[in-house]
């Protein structure tokens, strides 16, 4: 009777766990694309034309600035929250007073959490947009590179980022997108 309940107990941890990393990878993946849209976007790059799944999943880990923007988004809503609910513990009649007496409505917790998730996302777009403009002027100040070509042809300007597969430069006011290994030399996107 004891192995039945321990071997179900360790099937349901199981079935948490793997729903837990695969919503991690999903918001993962989102909070990726966010930012490295808003980083790209200032230089009227569409990120998505050049990037795969892969770049975007390693967005947030790879630059310290979008993993610390992103931690400080969710504690930031998180600590709202926890806020939240101790106002509506300690003090319950001005809560209900503020909240104009729907906290007593059946769909007031439905209410709550998607105003919370809500708020996070909006959050995080804001983190995102104030990420984007950092990234920007931190390309602009930065030093130029020299990227040397197959036919040894070299190319200069400020690194703006790259893919797995193509290098952004800023050469003057102009955007290049130069693959990294294919036999297309340079794209100029402005």
């Amino acid at each position: 009777m004891k192995e039945g309940l321990i071997k179900d107990a360790y099937e349901l941890i199981i079935k948490e766990i793997q729903a837990v990393i695969s919503i991690s990878y999903v918001v993962a993946v989102g909070i990726g694309m966010m930012f490295s849209y808003k980083k790209y976007s200032e230089f009227d790059i569409d990120i998505f034309d050049y990037g795969d799944i892969f770049d975007f999943l390693m967005t947030p880990f790879s630059e310290i600035y979008v993993l610390t923007f992103s931690l400080l988004s969710i504690f930031f809503v998180f600590i709202l929250f926890k806020l939240d609910s101790i106002w509506k513990r300690k003090w319950p009649r001005s809560y209900s007073f503020l909240n104009f007496g729907m906290d007593k409505r059946s769909w007031f917790g439905l209410y709550r959490n998607g105003m919370f998730l809500i708020s996070a996302m909006l959050y995080l777009y804001l983190s995102a947009t104030i990420y984007g403009k950092y990234a920007k002027e931190k390309v602009l100040n930065q030093k130029e590179i020299t990227v040397r070509l197959v036919d040894n042809e070299v190319k200069t300007g400020k690194l703006i980022g790259k893919t797995n597969n193509v290098i952004f430069l800023l050469k003057k006011e102009d955007v290049y997108a130069i693959p990294i290994s294919s036999l297309v030399k340079e794209i100029k996107i402005r």
